[in-house]
């Protein structure tokens, strides 16, 4: 599954977290819980739902004249694979910048909070001291941003 994984918007996240949290769903059931978040209408969400089955993040199975819904792939996968794609996107020298923005800017729990700190802190001991651009050299301003 993992190779046939593409990009997903923000649209189609919405409707595979809905789909994680219940397991598997209809459409028209699908539908009514999109509605009371969104102002969709049932043809977009339908749209959305084939897009999933095409990129393979959900199995349609039809039963009688209605599909049923499931995740073809888990949710820990997709998010991953969705950060390791946005992180190979940036250059080398601001992914730890990145990463702390990021940190600031959500809610954590304490046990969030504790476990990335056990993380930093066993890969500390084996961090380089610099990270190496990997932008274009005639065009890199990393070095006078890694500066300031």
């Amino acid at each position: 599954m993992t190779e046939k994984i593409g990009v997903v918007t923000d649209a189609e996240w919405e409707i595979m977290r809905m789909v994680w949290s219940l397991g598997q769903v209809n459409s028209s059931h699908l539908i009514e819980l999109v509605q009371q978040k969104r102002d969709w209408q049932a043809s977009t969400v339908k749209t959305l739902l084939g897009r999933l089955v095409k990129k393979d993040y959900l199995i349609a199975t039809k039963e009688g004249r209605r599909f049923i819904y499931t995740a073809n792939i888990a949710e820990d996968e997709a998010m991953n694979h969705a950060t390791q794609s946005l992180f190979n996107q940036l250059c080398g020298m601001k992914k730890g910048r990145t990463l702390a923005t990021l940190i600031e800017q959500t809610t954590l729990s304490q046990n969030d909070i504790q476990t990335l700190q056990t993380v930093l802190a066993a890969k500390l001991p084996s961090a380089p001291t610099m990270i190496e651009c990997d932008c274009l050299p005639a065009n890199c301003d990393c070095i006078e941003e890694e500066v300031k």
